[in-house]
């Protein structure tokens, strides 16, 4: 193992989930930042033990047994705090809920080191998860930058992966709400399909046949609300891939509103509720914003309004609600005040 490891060996207890599991797999999956030939060679060096004992890494677990694990210390990855405020929905001595602006970044990345959500975290609490890695204290899940809305962070490791146990076996309750690009006809229906890494743009998923490295996904929608050419619409993720929701309401023809890369173009300007715009969304001469007034949204109008799941500490069930952000709210009122709508 490259570098020195850490002091003070992390204590996880082994779920049900993760019964018969190999020792090493198990760790590659509580700590994704770190590989499994890591692992490997951290057991053959006894900086891994089970119940106190060290073992080989092809040693399956059981419920309850208690992994100590001391990780190699990454010196060069220390994330410094930045001094951002956050809008803290909840907090106790287990976790924070954060209801994240739209435009701030979950975690550092190579162009995007200052700014992130994980800065700011670092700077408010003296404490959080580290089991993601130096660069993603606390983090148990991620928004996309240009997505508003709540995140659940982890004050320590056995938080942490209880929480992520109730992520993957799809406990959590998530919905989000959007405005999407013309009228979706049925009143609910469930978007079932595969997503992979588009091969042209690898920025960007797609929706595919299931094989090779598909993965399966699935999408509850409700319509809340229709205008000329939007439909505000409530949407219930049942897996948790990347770009989920975003390519599934393309997929259905219908992609969210300033979602740039995946045809939602790049804004949405009052200006364009004139009625000599609408239904022109093709367009290849899109009409142009007249100022900062006339322009009513520039990212994509998605946000995690609703997060619900047991707590990790006192598994009592809780749930809670991010107001919507000031330019979804403005695009809603403006659609209603100049578009012709039906309420369902």
């Amino acid at each position: 193992m490259s570098g020195p490891l850490s002091s003070q060996p992390q204590n996880v207890t082994v779920e049900s989930r993760a019964h018969g599991w190999r020792v090493d797999h198990y760790l590659t999956r509580l700590f994704p930042n770190y590989s499994r030939a890591l692992f490997q060679k951290a057991i053959e060096q006894q900086a891994v033990l089970v119940n106190g004992l060290p073992v080989k890494a092809s040693r399956r677990l059981r419920v309850n047994d208690v992994l100590s694990v001391r990780l190699p210390v990454k010196p060069d990855e220390a994330l410094p705090p930045d001094d951002i405020p956050l809008d803290i929905v909840f907090e106790d001595d287990s976790l924070v809920v954060i209801n994240k602006p739209a435009g701030m970044i979950t975690h550092p990345g190579k162009a995007h080191y200052r700014g992130t959500l994980a800065g700011a975290l670092q700077f408010h609490f003296n404490t959080l998860s580290d089991v993601a890695g130096a660069l993603r204290p606390g983090i148990v899940h991620r928004l996309d930058r240009d997505t508003s809305g709540l995140l659940v962070v982890a004050k320590d490791n056995q938080v942490h992966h209880r929480l992520s146990a109730q992520f993957e076996r799809r406990e959590v309750a998530k919905e989000y709400r959007a405005i999407a690009w013309g009228v979706i006809q049925r009143d609910r229906d469930v978007i079932d399909t595969y997503v992979r890494v588009n091969p042209q743009a690898r920025e960007k998923m797609m929706v595919c046949e299931p094989e090779g490295k598909a993965r399966h996904a699935v999408t509850s929608y409700e319509v809340l609300e229709r205008f000329y050419d939007f439909t505000w619409v409530r949407l219930l993720p049942r897996t948790g891939r990347t770009h989920q929701l975003r390519v599934h309401l393309r997929h259905l023809g219908h992609p969210i509103v300033a979602d740039r890369l995946y045809g939602g173009r790049s804004a949405l300007a009052r200006s364009y509720l004139d009625p000599a715009h609408l239904g022109q969304r093709n367009s290849s001469k899109p009409p142009v914003i007249d100022g900062q007034a006339d322009l009513l949204i520039a990212r994509q109008a998605l946000h995690a309004y609703r997060l619900a799941f047991r707590h990790p500490v006192t598994d009592q069930p809780v749930e809670f609600e991010a107001p919507l952000p000031a330019d979804i709210e403005n695009t809603l009122a403006a659609l209603r005040n100049t578009v012709s709508h039906t309420m369902l």
